[in-house]
């Protein structure tokens, strides 16, 4: 069922950081950094996945996610839901069960045999597709997606996400110049600013995630193993 009443985007925000502490998904250690799949040092990092065994939550977040892609994209702006494989599919079922909507799902890779599909699913010629996924860090990975569908003959230019780290510029340009709008719930900046309102972790933890997120980039070189 569509919701019909909801937030203002600032309020979604900070519930959505609320719910992500709530259920210890935000990991915060700026003494033993961890390391990302890119091989790169962070003192944070969260998993959205965890919020598929809270149905409360997951409940809310999609109503969230939801009307945050309606008021700013339309309320008939799309005619199918895809997840990206694989954090993203339980959470474009629940999208597509909202507005009513088919729900595919896209391959990071041809699966090799049969085949061979990169789109599980029915996508037809000339329809607009919602590309939903857990986050968001600089884009680069939507980006596939994204062309896996164009290949179809649909059309794909809009992409919703939970969680975006916010804190690298170029994010939005990149998925900009290949034509789709990021919608998201919260920031790492969000979540920072509830952790601090909560008390969450300690002052010198939060010292240096605010130094991590104010220069991501050169944090991650000084921490460099």
């Amino acid at each position: 069922m569509i919701p019909s009443s909801f937030p203002d985007s600032t309020e979604i925000a900070r519930l959505t950081a609320r719910m992500l502490l709530e259920i210890k998904a935000v990991h915060f250690n700026a003494r033993e950094p961890f390391t990302l799949a890119s091989g790169l040092p962070s003192p944070t990092y969260i998993d959205c996945r965890k919020l598929i065994s809270y149905p409360r939550i997951r409940s809310t977040l999609m109503d969230f996610l939801t009307v945050t892609v309606m008021r700013d994209a339309g309320f008939e702006a799309f005619d199918n839901i895809a997840g990206g494989e694989t954090a993203g599919i339980p959470f474009a079922a629940m999208v597509a069960e909202r507005m009513a909507l088919p729900m595919t799902y896209v391959r990071k890779k041809p699966k090799g045999y049969g085949r061979n599909a990169r789109i599980e699913g029915a996508m037809s010629e000339g329809e607009r597709v919602l590309l939903v996924e857990d986050l968001t860090t600089d884009g680069g990975s939507k980006l596939s997606f994204v062309d896996a569908i164009r290949e179809t003959g649909a059309t794909c230019g809009h992409t919703a996400v939970i969680f975006y780290y916010g804190i690298f510029p170029e994010t939005e340009k990149t998925l900009g110049d290949h034509g789709v709008k990021l919608h998201s719930l919260c920031t790492w900046w969000d979540v920072l600013a509830e952790a601090k309102a909560q008390n969450a972790f300690d002052q010198e933890t939060l010292d240096g995630v605010e130094a991590f997120l104010t220069d991501p980039r050169g944090w991650q070189e000084a921490h460099k193993s």
